[in-house]
């Protein structure tokens, strides 16, 4: 069997940490090779390795059989190699083909020919079935659309050999469908796929094999179709994982959040979110589905103080919050982990401790009389980062930009549950996180229910909305189908509420 790429024995080292501990990777022309491994096992790192972004402090790398140096993206390029990025690399001012060609533009003359890349960016987009607009602006497409467009720049270069780096993170699960079918078109036009993912489910879709890493160090290689999703994921965590939501009956009692006939209206002055009534009550998780842009992350905005509303009240326990600021809503009892970590969850340029006195800083113990109490901060970090598990580099000290998506995302759900708020928002809570991970913020989110705290869950995951949810809402351009009981329903009725088909459509 041919191999397309060899990496042996490779070592990487960061001060005070070894990421990747003498790995060995094989990769088979016209396979998909899934890297499967917790957030920090290595799996981003060592890819960086291959594309040239880092060097290597031992081990040696060959592609199609001969031995080189990949010191830069530029020679990973002309070797073929390509890679989605985990986070895009793509300037929102630009169009598709300007982010495609970019470095790559071809001249006519001293002139770049801007008809020319069009006409082979539109070809591809059709060739593998990608349904791009080559002169759509990026700020006005969607992420779904944004990672089509990196997996172009990676075609438009001839790359033949693909890694994609986390490609489903951000994805509705109707995305990620239409992405793994682009992906086995890709294997049948003889290109090369690596996939780094935490998602057992989406590697039996579309893997021929997996290499499993922890800690650094690879534990072995497996033929994906013989080997169960069980076995995968204790390789990945070192013990048997549990794929079932624990949880006693829900016993709810008063009220903590009313949301109020609330209507939001979009930038371009239509509405996003249309005359929503709900409540989440003590010791409850209310879970919020539907696909992605029918009014969720507006709705959130809304309760949360990120964006106005246009019409309608929001009552957190008995107070009306819903024209005060984001730090009084905290103050009053609200927390919430939101849909864009980077965007709103974390100050990237921040260590972790850091980011986790962002919204208590200014209150004791963390100041006395105005002067912030450093010890008391990292005293604070460190057990957060102890009792989440976050992996870094330099413990509290870490700049939040170093980590991975994963370890980051554990660092915003220690803050917001370690404020113990009346009312926990959470979106997308588990998005880029590893089962072992997954299950240990599942089990956190039951036991702050469990407390007596409101939860309110907003998730594209069916699973993860049906097993931790006492109560279940479907949005659907705006507004809410209806509640469901999650024992008594499945998951083709939310199907059709998410399509729009109203649980109330009989009664009219």
């Amino acid at each position: 069997m041919e191999h397309v790429i060899e990496m042996l024995n490779i070592t990487k080292e960061f001060p005070g940490i070894k990421a990747v501990d003498d790995v060995s990777l094989h990769l088979r022309k016209q396979e998909i090779h899934a890297l499967l491994g917790e957030n920090g096992a290595g799996k981003s790192t060592l890819m960086s390795v291959l594309f040239g972004l880092y060097k290597p402090e031992e081990g040696k790398i060959l592609v199609h059989g001969k031995e080189v140096n990949i010191s830069n993206p530029n020679i990973a390029n002309e070797l073929g190699i390509g890679m989605v990025h985990q986070h895009f690399k793509l300037i929102d001012d630009f169009t598709v083909v300007e982010n495609i060609i970019l470095g790559y533009e071809p001249m006519n003359g001293v002139i770049v020919d801007r008809n020319a890349a069009a006409k082979k960016v539109k070809e591809l987009s059709e060739q593998y079935q990608l349904n791009v607009d080559p002169q759509a602006k990026i700020e006005n497409i969607s992420v779904g659309m944004q990672q089509r467009v990196e997996i172009l720049k990676m075609l438009y270069r001839d790359n033949d050999i693909l890694i994609f780096d986390e490609p489903t993170a951000v994805l509705t699960p109707q995305e990620i469908d239409e992405l793994m079918k682009i992906m086995k078109k890709l294997i049948d036009e003889g290109k090369s796929i690596i996939l780094i993912t935490h998602k057992l489910k989406e590697i039996k879709m579309v893997a021929d094999r997996c290499t499993v890493l922890r800690r650094g160090k690879c534990i072995g290689t497996v033929d994906v179709h013989d080997t169960d999703e069980n076995t995968m994921a204790s390789m990945m965590v070192g013990r048997d994982v549990s794929f079932v939501v624990e949880k006693e009956k829900a016993n709810p009692s008063d009220v903590v959040l009313k949301v109020e006939n609330v209507t939001i209206e979009h930038e371009k002055k239509y509405n996003v979110v249309n005359n929503v009534s709900f409540q989440v009550r003590k010791g409850e998780i209310y879970g919020l589905a539907g696909i992605e842009g029918n009014g969720q992350t507006d709705l959130i905005y809304g309760i949360t103080g990120l964006k106005k509303l246009k019409s309608g009240k929001i009552i957190l326990d008995n107070q009306d919050i819903t024209d005060i600021s984001i730090k009084k809503r905290y103050e009053v009892g609200l927390a919430h982990v939101p849909e864009d970590r980077h965007k709103h969850g974390l100050v990237l340029d921040f260590t972790i401790e850091e980011n986790t006195v962002l919204h208590n800083y200014d209150k004791k113990p963390f100041q006395h009389s105005g002067i912030i109490a450093h010890d008391e901060i990292t005293k604070y970090s460190d057990a957060l980062i102890k009792e989440f598990d976050v992996r870094c580099s330099f413990g509290s000290k870490t700049v939040v930009r170093q980590m991975s998506g994963g370890n980051q995302q554990k660092v915003i759900i220690a803050r917001e549950i370690s404020l113990s708020p009346d009312l926990l928002i959470v979106v997308q809570p588990t998005r880029g996180l590893d089962v072992g991970a997954i299950e240990y913020i599942h089990k956190r989110i039951i036991e702050e229910r469990d407390k007596g705290k409101a939860i309110l869950l907003v998730s594209l995951e069916l699973d993860e909305i049906m097993n931790l949810s006492d109560k279940i809402a479907v949005m659907y351009q705006g507004e809410i189908m209806g509640e469901v009981d999650p024992e008594k329903t499945n998951e083709n009725e939310l199907g059709l509420m998410m399509a729009g088909y109203s649980q109330n459509k009989e009664d009219n």
